[in-house]
């Protein structure tokens, strides 16, 4: 971090530590996490904090104002963090471990902040489990069918929602060929560009010039070649059976 961007989060990074004292005096440890740890901090940011509690204390996310400042906050036990990062490993987004891993720890008492950054990091690197076979034929079929709606879309509003369907599929099979995690939101460009600079570049490049110009071809190019690096498109022949006893996790795309 430069000198510049040391001084543009000293104010909000003394005032996530003030928060901690104030109502958490007794935490195992407190982590600012966001855009405010990584020196994207703004006016208008709000401060991620993670806080590990004793157990026996109660796991909760709040959202509460600060000293005018709002804070997204995280609360939890050892039980609880486990509990988090196993629900966002399987979620493939990863987002606690990426708040300890990349996060500033404000207070730690005996090494809890330290331990549970260390665990955080060994998990990202770690990466996500690989998508099961049906479901990446699954996603094929879908990205696959979602490509011939934007290259046949002739309403302008139609092709631009095409289009984030296309992204946002394109995006999950490259997410899993290359065992990366996944993000939303801001995220999304940001976990694209850092689990495959190339494909994810043009992803995002051929999106975004769709956005200001309607113009399809380039998404449709690099989500094809995304579609490639999983397999290649599926129509004839794909085929699923669902039990109805069970929820179904893909469903079909919209023909009507």
């Amino acid at each position: 971090m430069s000198s510049r961007d040391a001084d543009d989060t000293a104010g909000p990074v003394d005032q996530a530590r003030r928060f901690a004292a104030t109502h958490f005096p007794d935490a195992l440890g407190v982590v600012l996490a966001g855009s405010t740890a990584s020196g994207r901090t703004s006016a208008t940011s709000d401060l991620d904090i993670a806080v590990l509690i004793e157990d026996g204390g109660e796991t909760r996310r709040e959202t509460l104002r600060f000293e005018g400042r709002l804070v997204e906050l995280f609360v939890h036990t050892r039980a609880g963090l486990e509990g988090l990062f196993a629900a966002d490993a399987a979620s493939r987004r990863a987002t606690m471990q990426h708040m300890y891993a990349d996060g500033l720890v404000l207070f730690e008492r005996e090494g809890a902040a330290a331990r549970a950054k260390r665990h955080a990091e060994e998990a990202l690197l770690k990466g996500p489990d690989a998508l099961t076979p049906a479901t990446v034929e699954s996603r094929r079929y879908g990205l696959t069918d979602a490509l011939d709606d934007l290259v046949d879309a002739t309403d302008v509003v139609e092709r631009l929602a095409v289009a984030g369907v296309v992204l946002s599929a394109a995006a999950d099979l490259l997410f899993d060929h290359h065992r990366a995690w996944a993000g939303g939101g801001k995220w999304l460009p940001r976990r694209l560009l850092q689990a495959d600079p190339r494909h994810g570049a043009a992803l995002l490049d051929g999106h975004r010039r769709l956005c200001e110009s309607g113009e399809p071809q380039g998404l449709a190019s690099a989500a094809a070649d995304v579609l490639t690096l999983a397999g290649g498109p599926l129509r004839e022949g794909y085929a699923r059976t669902w039990n109805s006893a069970a929820p179904v996790s893909e469903a079909a795309p919209d023909r009507t």
